[in-house]
């Protein structure tokens, strides 16, 4: 690898536990955060993405999970906020509060639903960063936003010093090769299912999902493509494989919470407009967890 990567190499986007009531669980998320840090072997955490359920949950809901993950894992892991909207000004402020609360860093992804043009992504993505100190991972994932980010705006946002990192789920390799040989960009893989392509043509990592389970094993195959050990790395790829591809068979969070739940690691239940993985869904996934040697 020839970048250093900024947030290490393994990543999870957490899920945000709820209790009972739906309200928030601040202490299920601490716990949940010191089991992906200390047992799934994470570099860091992304808080209030997707899979963070972040569409639902309020600005002061937002602050005070971040403050409880950092409280719990802040000194042996980064923690990321997931700040972006589809409005320049709100994110700007979601961003002052993640960075007031204690973020190491931010995750902005591509302004949705509006499908502004690539100089206005490249405006949104460099005023975000002019207002902040922390670095910026920028979230390209267009199957979710409707618009990608062009290989030349990417080129320019690499020239701003605060951003710093790419969450890749666009899956044009030929894209992202070009932009990686171009600059000092750390791409990290958006789909746990293809961290290894991404690593060979110089990605640094994955921000997972299934990595609530598949941490650990992820961390070794990233360690083994590192040391060329690509048959090691090819191995441990097919071998979760069914876990990486079966998180996605509903909603990721969906999929997260029912194997979590089958672990013994409830976290709650969603909150509309998300529903919970059905019971052929749950069925599926635990016996692709059984496989894999992570669920008893």
């Amino acid at each position: 690898m020839s970048v250093v990567p900024p947030f290490g190499n393994l990543i999870t986007a957490m899920v945000t536990p709820f209790a009972e009531d739906g309200s928030l669980d601040p202490d299920g998320a601490a716990e949940l955060a010191r089991y992906l840090v200390d047992e799934q072997d994470n570099d860091a955490l992304v808080i209030s993405g997707t899979t963070g359920e972040s569409p639902t949950t309020t600005a002061g809901e937002k602050v005070t999970l971040l403050r409880a993950v950092i409280e719990a894992v802040g000194d042996r892991a980064k923690v990321i906020a997931g700040v972006g909207s589809f409005d320049t000004r709100h994110t700007i402020e979601t961003a002052h509060e993640a960075e007031a609360a204690g973020a190491n860093g931010l995750l902005v992804v591509t302004p949705y639903y509006s499908k502004p043009p690539q100089e206005g992504l490249v405006q949104h993505f460099r005023t975000v960063a002019d207002e902040t100190a922390l670095p910026i991972m920028v979230y390209d994932i267009p199957h979710r936003t409707g618009t990608p980010i062009a290989t030349e705006s990417m080129l320019r946002l690499a020239e701003h010093p605060r951003i710093v990192a790419v969450k890749d789920a666009k899956k044009d390799f030929e894209a992202t090769s070009i932009v990686i040989s171009r600059t000092d960009l750390a791409y990290y893989s958006g789909d746990d299912a293809v961290t290894l392509p991404m690593l060979a043509i110089g990605g640094v990592g994955v921000v997972g999902t299934s990595t609530h389970f598949t941490g650990r094993g992820m961390k070794r195959l990233i360690q083994a493509f590192a040391k060329a050990d690509t048959a090691e790395a090819l191995r441990l790829h097919q071998e979760l494989l069914p876990v990486l591809t079966g998180v996605f068979a509903a909603q990721g969070v969906s999929m997260v919470k029912a194997g979590l739940e089958l672990q013994g690691r409830g976290v709650g239940g969603l909150r509309l407009p998300q529903v919970p993985a059905t019971d052929d869904q749950r069925e599926t996934f635990a016996g692709l967890l059984r496989a894999a040697g992570l669920l008893d």
